[in-house]
C-alpha cells in the first residue's frame, strides 16, 4: 500500500504547486465565467493545471531509449520559434486593413501605443534586469502574445513562462485595464467626438499593401521578417481573391490548432517550483505598467490629433493602438458610447488596432537587432 501511495502524486505535491493550481483555477474562471479571451486563457489555464500535478512527466526529456514527455516535444514549436509566425499567418488572414488604408494617419496612433514597450524597458533595467531581459519584458506593452513569445525565446528564454502569461493575461484583461485610463485622460467632450470617413478601399490597394509592407518591413527591420512576412502573407491570401481555400484554412484550422498547442505549451511552463519567484512578480508588475503606458501613449497622441486641423479624431481610438485585435477597438467603441450612445467608433478604432500589430512586430525586430 505504501508503494502504491508513493507512486501517485498525492504525497509529492508541493505548496508551490498547490498555489499554481489556484492560479490555474483563476485563469479558467476568467475565461469560462467572465469570458475574458477564452480561446487563449482556457488552454493556458489548463496547461498550468496539468503542469502542477506531480510525477506526470509531461516535460521530461528523453533518457536513453525512453521517450520524453508529450510537451517536451510540443515545446519545440516555441523553442524553434515556429508557433508565433504561424499565429501571425492566421491573424493576417483574419485582418481587414481597410480601416487603416482608408485613414492612414491612424498608423501614427499604432506607433504611439508602443510607448509602453520602451518605458517598461527602462524601468526593467532600473530594477536590475539585463538589457535582453528588459526588452523581452517591455514588449508585453504591445499586448501581442505571439510577439512576446518570439522575442523572449530569442533574448531571454528562461523568462518565457512569466512573460507569456503576463502578455496573454493582460490581453485578456483589456476591458478592465484600459477604460479607467481612457476616462482619466480624456474629457467627456473629447469622448463624444464623432469621426467621419469612407471605408471603400480599392482592391488593387488592398493587394499591394501586404506586398509593400513586407518589402519595407524586411528592409528596415530584417529581424522581424518572419513575423511581418507571414502576417502580410496571410493578408494577401485574404485579399487577392484567388486563394479562398488557403485563406479559410489559415483563418480557421491553422490558427485554431496553433492557438490550442501554443496555449497549452505556455501553460505548462507555469510549474510552481520555477514560476513562484520575486522575479515573476516584478515581471507581472512591469507588464501591467507597460500596458498602461501603451494605452496612455495612444490616447495622448489622439488628444493632440483631435486639436489639429482636418477630419475630426476621437482620442479614444488611440488606446486601440495596442495589438489586442479586435478587443481594444471594441473597448474604445464601448467607452465612446458611454458618452454618446449614437457614436460608432469601432471601424475607426480598427485602423490603429491593426497598425499596432505591425508596430509591435517592428518594435520587437528593432530590439532584437540592437540586443541580439
Amino acid at each position: 500500500m505504501d508503494a502504491l501511495l508513493q507512486s501517485t502524486g498525492l504525497l509529492h505535491i508541493t505548496w508551490q504547486q498547490l498555489t499554481m493550481l489556484g492560479v490555474a483555477a483563476a485563469l479558467l474562471y476568467l475565461a469560462i465565467v467572465r469570458k475574458f479571451e477564452p480561446l487563449l486563457l482556457v488552454p493556458i489555464g489548463f496547461g498550468a493545471l496539468i503542469a502542477n500535478l506531480p510525477l506526470n512527466g509531461l516535460m521530461d526529456p528523453p533518457q536513453g531509449e525512453a521517450m520524453g514527455g508529450l510537451f517536451h516535444y510540443l515545446s519545440y514549436g516555441l523553442r524553434l520559434e515556429i508557433f508565433p509566425p504561424l499565429i501571425f499567418l492566421g491573424l493576417g488572414a483574419l485582418t481587414d486593413f481597410g480601416p487603416l488604408l482608408a485613414n492612414p494617419k491612424t498608423l501614427i496612433l499604432g506607433a504611439a501605443a508602443q510607448f509602453g514597450v520602451f518605458a517598461s524597458f527602462f524601468f526593467a533595467v532600473l530594477l536590475g534586469f539585463t538589457l535582453p531581459e528588459a526588452a523581452s519584458i517591455g514588449i508585453i506593452g504591445g499586448a501581442d502574445g505571439p510577439t512576446s513569445i518570439y522575442l523572449t525565446m530569442k533574448l531571454a528564454p528562461h523568462l518565457l513562462g512569466p512573460i507569456a502569461v503576463s502578455a496573454y493575461s493582460y490581453m485578456a484583461l483589456v476591458p478592465l485595464i484600459q477604460p479607467p485610463i481612457m476616462r482619466l485622460l480624456t474629457t467627456e467632450k473629447e469622448r463624444k467626438i464623432r469621426m467621419t470617413g469612407n471605408f471603400d478601399v480599392p482592391r488593387w490597394l488592398r493587394i499591394c499593401f501586404p506586398i509593400v509592407v513586407t518589402i519595407v518591413g524586411a528592409l528596415l527591420v530584417p529581424a522581424a521578417t518572419s513575423l511581418i512576412g507571414l502576417l502580410m502573407f496571410g493578408n494577401l491570401l485574404r485579399e487577392c481573391g484567388v486563394t479562398e481555400r488557403l485563406a479559410r484554412s489559415s483563418q480557421n484550422e491553422l490558427i485554431n490548432l496553433i492557438t490550442i498547442v501554443l496555449g497549452l505549451c505556455v501553460g505548462v511552463t507555469m510549474d510552481g517550483n520555477s514560476f513562484l519567484k520575486l522575479e515573476t512578480i516584478k515581471i507581472l508588475v512591469l507588464g501591467c505598467l507597460a500596458f498602461a503606458f501603451s494605452t496612455a501613449g495612444g490616447v495622448l497622441l489622439g488628444k493632440l490629433m483631435a486639436k489639429l486641423p482636418g477630419s475630426p479624431v476621437n482620442p479614444l481610438i488611440g488606446a486601440a493602438g495596442v495589438s489586442a485585435v479586435p478587443m481594444a477597438a471594441r473597448v474604445a467603441h464601448n467607452v465612446g458610447q458611454e458618452a454618446d450612445p449614437d457614436n460608432y467608433l469601432l471601424m475607426y478604432a480598427m485602423g490603429p488596432n491593426v497598425a499596432g500589430v505591425i508596430g509591435t512586430a517592428i518594435a520587437a525586430g528593432a530590439l532584437l537587432t540592437l540586443l541580439k
